[in-house]
């Protein structure tokens, strides 16, 4: 069976498989270059938000003593005692944190060979529009990313490793621990990021409507201001707000990249 280009579904099948093989590549050259930094990137970067000279910590603490939320200031001596319980832990985490960074630092290179196999079947105002969505995605992402590093994890890991049951227990974090949630809360942010491009693809294609957003936008925000609160339950309006904005503004955004209904008013 033959499509229009005179490509059979084997001819589809192989040059999908060369564009994973591009891929495997790609990713397996990237995962070896962060294995061989890992140590660097560990110390600098992974390990960062583990000590009260954070800037995002600073910040924080230069806010509490301009407006008195005392709530907002990090103690002086803050630090997360990370351990590794388990004998082969350390040598699993480099691994799997190179895996990780190489597919960090290789997402657009990825988005954009599985978008060679995708393009030749487009028109061509469909191959403008996708080149648009793809620069725009990838923006998007590595902010979310951005968020998720320099806000969301920090306030998140400094409220969980102040928390206490009970002061006979002695807070040490494990190095599994902290890593999964590390390496799972920036690609979780990065992909919350994405949600104004999902909704102009949706729109597109007729699925989504302005009118959604509007009849719900008072739903978004309960679960919004909720979420927050789960991921910086510190007690502060201003922290909770920090959270809240920049997610609650892609709602809005999503909104605003949405075509309306012709019968519906204008947001």
């Amino acid at each position: 069976m033959e499509d229009n280009g005179g490509m059979t579904f084997w001819d589809h099948l192989d040059a999908l498989r060369a564009v994973l093989l591009r891929v495997a590549v790609v990713v397996a050259v990237l995962a070896t270059a962060a294995f061989v930094a890992m140590p660097w990137i560990f110390d600098n970067f992974i390990m960062a938000p583990c000590s009260a000279s954070f800037p995002t910590y600073r910040l924080f603490d230069s806010i509490a003593a301009a407006t008195g939320f005392s709530e907002l200031a990090t103690a002086s001596d803050f630090t997360v005692d990370i351990v590794s319980i388990e004998l082969a832990s350390q040598l699993f985490v480099h691994m799997a944190a190179a895996g990780w960074t190489a597919f960090l630092f290789g997402f657009p290179i990825i988005i954009y060979l599985l978008w060679g196999f995708v393009s030749p079947g487009l028109h061509e105002h469909e191959r403008r529009g996708a080149v648009r969505a793809f620069l725009f995605g990838n923006v998007m992402f590595y902010l979310g990313v951005a968020v998720g590093y320099m806000l969301v994890f920090p306030l998140a890991l400094r409220f969980l490793a102040d928390y206490r049951l009970s002061e006979a227990i002695r807070p040490i974090v494990s190095l599994d621990s902290y890593m999964d949630n590390f390496f799972t809360l920036l690609v979780s942010m990065g992909a919350v990021f994405e949600l104004p491009l999902v909704a102009w693809l949706l729109g597109k294609i007729g699925v989504l409507r302005r009118s959604f957003f509007s009849r719900y936008r008072r739903h978004a925000i309960v679960v919004l201001l909720i979420l927050a609160a789960i991921v910086t339950p510190t007690g502060d309006p201003f922290t909770l707000f920090i959270v809240f904005l920049p997610v609650y503004a892609l709602w809005e955004a999503a909104a605003l990249l949405v075509p309306r209904d012709e019968s519906e008013p204008e947001i």
